[in-house]
């Protein structure tokens, strides 16, 4: 039992309580904990080993080793001799008899996140269908076809997005976020990321029409004026009234001019800005494709490389075939001709023009604090590429802002690109949203697949958050988006549900059938609690549901709130922020079972308990809190304690004995305690 706890209590991690950086000397401190009687202990780095020298403190011993590092990625776990004849090996995947050689902690020299993007309270904006505070701006029905048929405009905010709704649109606008700026406040949100914004003829804006831009949709339309296309006609050369509100600069300027108020303002409430940047591939409607012909004939812009081959930027797509007026054999993302891919490899002119993108949007006028960036590991036509041009980007954003932070969509392993001169970190599927979903659902994150008996198992839940967080320095784990919904996925309270569906095969009606609001609060505390920056989907808050995209794009509900729910999350938010240990603290399982999971947020001063019970029976449970570093004689005192149809902040204590603490957990709870 003593060996037993003696390899149970090592811990080290990449936070600041185990990994320091003294700026004056130059050294990074290595810290190991453990429990007494050690008798040696060793840093293993770079081929050697450093002994470590001991600094006793209550029940636990801290081994200390110094040195200066610096180059790329340094890796390095620890040997460590409890008594004669036994050696145990602690990496990442924690402590063993045999040394893997996969699993070293990960540490490059001189790689820092800004500070505020580590456990930040995030909040995602589809802006189309947020808040429309402007209705001058609105598009209108048929003023632009968009694949293949004319846009309409919906009037009726409450209504659901049909099965085929690219061509939609409600009217959320940046006027409508400056207006919901004290609600955001309010909410506790400390960072807004904003689907893409820049000109752009879908709702969704992922297929970019002029990078320098905002949309004049979104923005300010202040010269209005030309014809609608006829009902059914499909050429955009008649679209003069979406050229006009496009293309003039008097729009352009307009709203980016409103953009930098809305900047202002958010950070005046200490709330910063993250833009999206879809930089793989552009839009058909792309003035350097110009393939819809929006700029033909417009002195302001250069001919678009789908006219003539004698574009300048001829370079910026891949053409296979030599066909000009008119030239539609351009290689687009995934085939499709309405997302060009861009060639980097083709054009030093393109690459040069999307890093000056990357510089001004987070530079003065503008100021935004960052970007996330879409399908960052398709840009290009290789990995080395790939690769490459990324490190270009790091640079040319950090010297223009270093504070800005660089978070990258990407499913699996990022591992390649957050070495510390990429990306500093990624929207995180793999290591939140799935595995949260499969422990408190039991379906996947599209719900297209289902899987019962992953409900409630904390073993795979508690081995896969392991695993991930391997694969990543604890700083860019702490700043991760943890989002338990978002555009591209089902709606987390409709996966409560634990329904297969989409919106073409079961409709919209479906999505809102037998929800679980016990097991979204259960969502919402781990969502607040395990580490990353927890990032709100708009109207998650409100108990918006949906099936994956389209149906997961629906309007913030104003007015029709689940209050209840939207009291919750402020709640919880409040705790988040309220308790630095669950943005920046150490991470630990705790105890788990079928059914049940437990662990703690700890530094050497705080410690944060939570556990979560998905069974539909109550159980007393016991939780080992001596793992985070806490004496017997400790009170832990309750925060929030979530059921269905309520939840409860009543103050209720229970006291650490014999290093466990103990309490019954109702059924389908979750609940949040705190060091004393």
């Amino acid at each position: 039992m003593k060996m037993d706890r003696q390899i149970e209590s090592l811990f080290h991690d990449g936070t600041e309580e185990f990994c320091k950086y003294h700026q004056e000397t130059g050294e990074y401190e290595l810290i190991l904990r453990a429990a007494e009687n050690m008798r040696e202990v060793f840093l293993c780095i770079d081929g050697q080993e450093h002994k470590m020298t001991m600094e006793e403190d209550t029940d636990f011993q801290y081994y200390h080793a110094s040195l200066r590092l610096s180059g790329d990625t340094v890796s390095y776990y620890f040997r460590i001799v409890p008594d004669e004849g036994r050696t145990f090996f602690y990496d990442a995947l924690g402590a063993g008899e045999q040394y893997s050689g996969y699993h070293d902690f990960q540490l490059r020299p001189g790689f820092f996140i800004p500070d505020w993007a580590k456990g930040a309270v995030m909040y995602q904006i589809m802006v189309d269908r947020f808040c429309n505070g402007d209705k001058t701006n609105d598009v209108y029905t048929d003023e632009y076809a968009y694949i293949g048929r004319g846009i309409e405009k919906v009037d009726d905010w409450y209504e659901n997005p049909a099965a085929d709704s690219t061509r939609q649109f409600y009217g959320g606008d940046l006027q409508g976020v400056i207006d919901k700026l004290d609600y955001l406040e309010k909410m506790g949100v400390q960072v807004i990321y904003f689907n893409p914004i820049f000109v752009s003829p879908s709702n969704h804006k992922y297929d970019t029409q002029d990078y320098d831009y905002i949309d004049p949709h979104f923005g300010k339309i202040v010269l209005d004026r030309g014809d609608l296309l006829a009902h059914g006609d499909t050429s955009n050369e008649h679209a003069r009234r979406y050229k006009v509100r496009t293309t003039y600069r008097a729009n352009l300027e307009a709203s980016n001019e409103l953009f930098i108020e809305l900047v202002e303002k958010a950070h005046s409430r200490g709330i910063k800005i993250i833009l999206d940047g879809v930089f793989n591939h552009c839009g058909s409607f792309n003035k350097w494709l110009d393939r819809e012909k929006i700029y033909r004939g417009n002195e302001a812009y250069h001919t678009g490389a789908y006219e003539t081959k004698d574009s300048p930027y001829h370079d910026f797509f891949r053409f296979y075939e030599d066909g000009w007026p008119d030239n539609g054999s351009y290689e687009g993302w995934w085939g499709f001709d309405t997302l060009p891919k861009l060639n980097y490899e083709g054009s030093e002119a393109l690459c040069e023009y999307v890093l000056e993108i990357g510089r001004k949007w987070v530079s003065p006028p503008f100021n935004a604090d960052g970007w996330r960036l879409d399908v960052a590991a398709d840009l290009g036509h290789s990995p080395e590429f790939n690769h490459q041009f990324w490190k270009r980007f790091r640079k040319a954003v950090k010297e223009a802002n270093p504070k800005a932070i660089i978070l990258a969509e990407h499913y699996g392993d990022a591992n390649a690109w957050l070495q510390g001169d990429e990306w500093d970190t990624i929207m995180n599927y793999d290591g939140f949203m799935e595995p949260v979903t499969w422990f408190l659902t039991g379906v996947d994150k599209h719900s297209d697949n289902a899987k019962p008996e992953m409900r409630g198992n904390s073993e795979t839940f508690v081995k896969t958050l392991q695993y991930q967080m391997t694969r990543m320095q604890t700083q860019s784990f702490l700043s991760a988006m943890n989002e338990l919904s978002n555009h591209d996925h089902s709606r987390f309270l409709t996966r409560t549900n634990r329904m297969i569906g989409r919106i073409g095969t079961v409709g919209p009606e479906a999505a809102g059938l037998n929800v679980s609001e016990a097991i979204f609060k259960q969502g919402i505390v781990m969502q607040m609690t395990l580490p990353g920056a927890p990032t709100l989907y708009y109207g998650d808050e409100a108990g918006v549901c949906g099936w994956t995209d389209p149906d997961n794009r629906r309007t913030y509900p104003w007015g029709r709130e689940n209050f209840e729910i939207l009291e919750f999350y402020r709640e919880v938010i409040s705790i988040h922020k309220q308790n630095q240990v669950l943005q920046t603290g150490s991470y630990l399982p705790l105890s788990y079972g079928p059914n049940f999971l437990s662990y703690g947020r700890f530094d050497r001063k705080n410690s944060v308990l939570v556990a979560i019970n998905t069974d539909s029976e109550e159980h007393e449970v016991y939780i080992p809190v001596w793992k985070l570093g806490t004496e017997d004689g400790t009170v832990f005192e309750r925060l929030i304690e979530s059921y269905d149809e309520f939840y409860n902040c009543s103050r209720i204590k229970v006291q650490q004995k014999d290093g466990y603490v103990s309490f019954i957990m109702k059924p389908q709870t979750a609940v949040i305690y705190r060091k004393m």
